[in-house]
């Protein structure tokens, strides 16, 4: 019996596919970076086709490096950027215009005019999400008012709507399959967290026709087989879960009060609330953690939009480095007397600001401000928005004591940017020893699926801790640095 797993790891600057073997050790790793499109101020996309094709490429890599063939796979598990929006056609399989990423900003005004009208109280109800364009269902408006004829041929049922997990689930079964899980379906606003299914009237809100929709399904299911042409065998998926919810379910973050924060192109922090589908009077999210067995486990979320994405703008924007993993080190040896703010808002503030016109600044500039300061305030930035996150989990769950952080995600790879993390947290942060556990997630998922790994509980006691980072920071500093943090983003907001 085959007992590799393969995850399909589709992020929002890279696509990665991970082989795990049966004692959930990686055997082969195959990654590619593909092109970020910025058409206007506020507007991110990408080429679905390059999507797809880094995807493959991805795949057959990872095969290679693991020295297996598609046969000797037992199961697929797909992970996966959020709220990014597709919509193509039901016939070709292309899309119909580039995918609109989570990132993109140009639903803003959509977004104000139905808060002005009041429906936003209606909307966090139903979905546990805010207006805001971060989510899919305005994205999903935008392309069918400004594609042409694509509102018509929604409507004929000729188009098809996904994520990006619906768009490769439709891709590599060969247009079999059109589902999504219930994950990334409550990401959109359009889909009732509650009642787990489509709402009817928020698909008259966003004027969305259910004829694009894709069908809904447990975290752990069968979504479709691959076409044996593409890897060289049929394989059958069976897990799906967007990225955040495969990252808690990696960190083995099952028990409620359980807390997780991941560290990518954007950062975010789920606290599992078990079957208490929590709601936030301090803006933040509540989302699906995750569903199995058509038992639902809900979360409350912060999203912070900008965290590795401020590392690759000060390597690729202003070349300060050559590479991500040396803005540690520069960071460390800057100027400790200087006090230099970043507030990356460079597609807004997400929770708990929600302001979508702000946009990035760097307060405290001198003339002995040097890269050095400028790296050090993007990492501590990250930290800072971590402790905005966690403050407002900690008014709204009122159940649990002191929490620990089980962090992941490439960012945490940085000794000096966890210590600071604990140090402005006030609180320990746990690394894991395997950092993928987005990909792990999505792996686990479909390996317990598939029968070749252990259940929950044994696959929760496997989890083991690389390093523990605890405060080490005195008080009075703690709260001087946080002064000036907040000063910095009440300069930005522009609510």
């Amino acid at each position: 019996m085959s007992k590799y797993i393969l995850a399909i790891d589709q992020g929002t600057t890279s696509s990665r596919a991970i082989v795990f073997d049966e004692k959930r050790a990686i055997a082969g790793v195959g990654q590619k970076e593909f092109t970020q499109h910025f058409p206007q101020d506020g507007w991110v996309e990408h080429d679905p086709e390059e999507i797809w094709d880094s995807v493959v490429w991805a795949v057959k890599k990872a095969l290679s490096e693991a020295r297996i063939e598609a046969k000797d796979i037992a199961a697929i598990g797909i992970t996966n950027q959020r709220e990014t929006t597709l919509i193509w056609d039901r016939q070709s399989g292309k899309a119909i215009h580039n995918a609109i990423v989570w990132q993109d900003r140009r639903t803003a005004a959509y977004c104000a005019k139905l808060k002005k009208a009041g429906h936003e109280k209606l909307v966090t109800r139903k979905t546990g999400l805010l207006l805001d364009p971060y989510f899919s269902g305005t994205k999903v408006k935008w392309l069918l008012d400004n594609v042409k004829g694509a509102r018509k041929r929604a409507e004929k049922g000729e188009l098809a709507f996904g994520t990006v997990d619906s768009f490769l689930i439709w891709r590599l079964t060969g247009g079999r399959s059109h589902v999504t899980d219930a994950t990334n379906a409550g990401r959109t606003l359009l889909f009732d967290i509650g009642k787990n299914a489509w709402d009817k009237n928020l698909l008259k809100l966003f004027d969305v026709p259910a004829a694009l929709l894709p069908e809904v399904k447990d975290c752990a299911d069968d979504f479709g087989v691959t076409e044996a042409g593409l890897f060289g065998a049929e394989i059958p998926i069976l897990g799906v879960a967007g990225d955040q919810h495969a990252a808690t379910i990696g960190q083995a973050c099952f028990q409620p009060g359980m807390l997780k924060s991941t560290y990518g192109t954007g950062c975010f922090a789920l606290l599992n609330t078990g079957a208490d589908m929590v709601r936030s009077k301090n803006r933040l999210l509540t989302t699906i953690a995750y569903r199995l067995d058509g038992k639902t486990s809900y979360a409350l979320e912060g999203s912070i939009f900008i965290a590795g994405a401020a590392v690759q703008w000060i390597r690729d924007g202003l070349k300060l480095v050559k590479h991500a993993s040396e803005t540690g080190p520069l960071a460390e040896s800057a100027d400790p007397s200087q006090n230099v703010y970043m507030v990356p808002a460079f597609v807004g503030l997400g929770a708990p600001w929600w302001d979508a016109e702000a946009r990035g600044a760097i307060y405290g500039l001198t003339r002995n401000s040097r890269p050095a300061e400028i790296a050090k305030a993007a990492l501590e930035a990250v930290c800072y928005q971590t402790r905005d996150l966690l403050e407002a989990m900690r008014k709204d769950w009122k159940q649990g004591g002191d929490t620990v952080l089980r962090v992941d995600g490439g960012m945490v790879a940085s000794d000096w940017t966890m210590q600071f993390l604990a140090d402005v947290l006030d609180a320990p942060v746990d690394r894991p020893v395997i950092l993928e556990t987005t990909a792990l997630g999505a792996a686990w998922l479909a390996g317990s699926r598939a029968g070749v790994w252990p259940g929950m509980d044994e696959f929760a006691k496997s989890w083991a801790r690389d390093a523990q980072f605890t405060p080490k920071m005195d008080a009075a500093e703690r709260k001087r640095k946080v002064r000036g943090w907040d000063a910095a983003v009440k300069r930005t907001l522009t609510a």
